[in-house]
């Protein structure tokens, strides 16, 4: 096996908790997949999948609530969408917009349990989910059997340029993300960030115990549409009796007050239902949001 591979399965893994001890080598513990590629930097054009366009950009203010599933076994060892070889073992993730690579903080708002993961990878394009983890992110962030969970989503900036820059420079970023899930990483600010790339250096393997705070409880809502005045919102609640009694919830962003028109929804199961009905009666710019 492979030195170096060793080494980074020493690497100590994530901000874990829900008061249970990790066995954070285990996390590497796995056979490496052959034939690795170091992946290329990608933001990409705009593309449609399933007769809706996605436009890719840079984003590094990128922080969201939404729907995480994962993926894994019928993609392992297969091509990534920025070129690397797909590992389900690894931290990575997909998104249908960020630049690959990217870094981000994916928090399970279930549990509090939180994992950096670097996307590589475009995706997901199934029920208004917001990002696709890896097999063993899944694992890690405790929802692997579910299936999916509302997670929130956010780009780590100084991180997500260190990995451009080495991706643009043709080096690889494989596994820059294992040692930002050390147990005493602080996330950078962009002021604070030089522009050389971390060198991955190995620690002991340890047993961490930590202790998160379980969060308050998040709300699933189908969100139909948002309106500039409440008149306007009423109004088009009040077309959707069919799906059920959509509410109207104000928002204030930039100083700019909208009304948005959302469906609520008991579980994720739930969600994807009443998304799905919406979708096939027209409603095609409908998606899942958790508030």
């Amino acid at each position: 096996m492979n030195f170096k591979f060793i080494l980074l399965s020493m690497l100590i893994l994530p901000l874990l908790g829900g008061c249970a001890q990790i066995e954070l080598a285990s996390h590497f513990g796995k056979q490496a997949v052959n034939g690795h590629s170091k992946g290329s930097y990608k933001v990409g054009s705009p593309y449609r999948i399933k007769g809706k366009k996605y436009y890719p950009k840079v984003d590094y203010d990128y922080n969201k609530k939404g729907v995480a599933s994962w993926y894994g076994p019928g993609f392992h060892g297969k091509q990534t969408a920025n070129g690397e070889i797909y590992d389900q073992n690894a931290l990575t993730a997909a998104h249908k917009t960020l630049p690959l690579p990217s870094i981000v903080k994916v928090t399970n708002l279930r549990n509090g349990k939180s994992l950096i993961v670097r996307v590589n990878d475009r995706g997901p394009y199934a029920h208004g989910r917001i990002i696709d983890m890896s097999k063993r992110g899944a694992e890690l962030l405790g929802f692997k059997n579910q299936g999916t969970t509302k997670v929130r989503v956010e780009v780590l900036e100084a991180e997500s340029r260190k990995v451009a820059l080495a991706a643009q420079n043709g080096r690889s970023t494989r596994n820059m993300e294992v040692a930002m899930n050390k147990r005493s990483y602080k996330p950078q600010t962009y002021k604070a960030a030089t522009n050389k790339v971390p060198k991955v250096k190995a620690v002991r393997a340890a047993k961490v115990l930590t202790s998160v705070p379980r969060l308050p409880a998040k709300r699933l809502f189908v969100q139909m549409g948002s309106f500039s005045t409440r008149e306007a919102a009423m109004k088009y609640a009040s077309s959707l009796d069919s799906y059920g009694r959509a509410l109207i919830q104000p928002a204030t962003v930039d100083g700019v007050t909208y009304f948005r028109v959302r469906l609520p929804a008991i579980n994720t199961a739930n969600a994807d239902t009443l998304l799905r009905q919406v979708s096939n009666g027209g409603y095609k710019t409908a998606r899942i949001v958790v508030d």
